[in-house]
């Protein structure tokens, strides 16, 4: 009150009404409300009693779930049911203001650091709704259920098989590690077998990353698979096909 005092003897006009603006300033809050929205999901396959495998795979930042899905043609058979659900925010990956056009290129993002832990929360609630949709059509005691994330979707594997109540079979961390907030004592993937796979070429994959992921685990006693492939940070067919082998060729 004393400074506010001091301002109104000594001060211009002008600073007098910049000290009335910031008394009366309202203050700015922020809050959160639950909406429904439509997600979007692209899958190979068909649902039938030959159906062994159920696969739910996480694309990375800037892609699309059509797009990604293709990844894993490959290894699409009649047994393989492979599930591809789409990031909830998408954005025009070419950036700039717009205007965009039909040839401005889309991807979606599963987090931003803006908001996190409310989007975390999010895609969570999201993939463990895409599970169950899954296996209202699929007899879960018949399958296996392989997690895999690629790139940021690591992380979102990471986190969902950590908070999920679905038990997972096979979780594959694919081109990214397991994200540093995430504990692993108690183990998150819950005793699911564990691949961890790097292409030699992939730049966001230097020996010394690939190190630290092998120590982590190493450090927490988890049993893991590291696969070592040749190619960058991409879904390599033979590496995929090699996921499948008990006996792969590891690094």
């Amino acid at each position: 009150m004393r400074a506010a005092t001091s301002l109104r003897r000594t001060g211009t006009a002008g600073n007098h009404r910049d000290l009335h603006d910031a008394v009366n300033e309202p203050v700015e809050r922020e809050g959160h409300i639950a909406v429904t929205r439509t997600a979007r999901y692209a899958w190979l396959g068909e649902v039938g009693p030959q159906v062994r495998e159920v696969w739910i795979v996480c694309h990375g930042y800037g892609q699309l779930a059509g797009r990604f899905l293709r990844r894993f043609a490959p290894i699409a058979d009649d047994s393989r049911v492979i599930i591809a659900p789409e990031a909830l925010n998408r954005f025009y990956v070419d950036g700039g203001t717009g205007p965009h056009d039909a040839e401005s290129r889309v991807g979606a993002t599963w987090m931003t650091r803006e908001d996190r832990l409310t989007d975390i929360d999010d895609y969570v609630r999201y993939l463990d709704a895409v599970h169950d949709h899954v296996f209202r059509m699929v007899d879960r005691g018949t399958v296996r259920l392989i997690a895999l994330g690629f790139s940021q979707g690591v992380a979102t594997v990471c986190r969902w098989a950590a908070r999920t109540t679905a038990r997972i079979d096979h979780v594959i961390l694919w081109a990214g590690t397991v994200p540093p907030d995430l504990d692993l004592e108690p183990d998150p993937f819950r005793g699911a077998d564990l691949t961890i796979a790097f292409g030699s070429a992939d730049r966001w994959a230097r020996d010394e990353i690939v190190l630290a992921a092998k120590q982590r685990f190493e450090r927490a006693g988890r049993a893991f698979r590291l696969l070592r492939f040749e190619g960058g940070h991409e879904i390599a067919p033979q590496a995929l096909r090699d996921v499948l082998l008990p006996n792969a060729r590891n690094s």
